[in-house]
């Protein structure tokens, strides 16, 4: 299932990756010289946003890693790639994938909630501003510069220094 968030009007599908880049693997994979362990490039399915880059390369998410036992593995984002050091293809296949997937789906949707929170606080603060707005210019309307009794005016000063 793709969660969705709005932003500015438009449709934002939930960040995940499409596919390996294959032309970003070693050279020499299936044969007696290739790597144990190497850089791996996957493709986002779409630009990740700063909110999100944070997110994955923040300590929550070398944390999920060490926790699913992958400690070795290291991610870095290149432009709309996630780049996965330390791992292969046959770990990746394995499981590792999936999990990355999922930390992927978990920070989208994070960071979409601390969104929605932030926007509907803004829309609070916003009523409560236009409603202080409103009640300080029923305020203001109320004051009437004129002299309720004509001929008895007096200042302030005068009233205070006759008590």
């Amino acid at each position: 299932m793709s969660t969705q968030e709005k932003t500015n009007g438009a449709e934002v599908a939930q960040l995940g990756l499409g596919s390996v880049l294959v032309g970003s693997l070693p050279a020499t994979l299936l044969t007696d010289g290739a790597p144990d362990r190497y850089t791996v490039e996957a493709v986002f399915t779409r630009r990740p946003d700063p909110d999100e880059i944070k997110d994955i390369l923040g300590s929550d998410t070398r944390q999920f890693l060490t926790r699913a036992g992958y400690s070795t593995v290291e991610v870095t984002i290149s432009d709309r790639r996630l780049e996965i050091a330390n791992t292969n293809l046959e770990e990746l296949r394995d499981g590792l994938a999936g999990l990355l997937s999922e930390r992927l789906a978990a920070i989208s949707a994070d960071v979409h909630a601390r969104r929605q929170a932030a926007a509907a606080q803004f829309e609070i603060a916003a009523e409560h501003e236009q409603e202080r707005a409103a009640a300080v210019a029923a305020l203001a309307e109320s004051v009437v510069f004129a002299s309720a009794h004509p001929g008895t005016l007096r200042t302030r000063s005068a009233r205070s220094s006759q008590e």
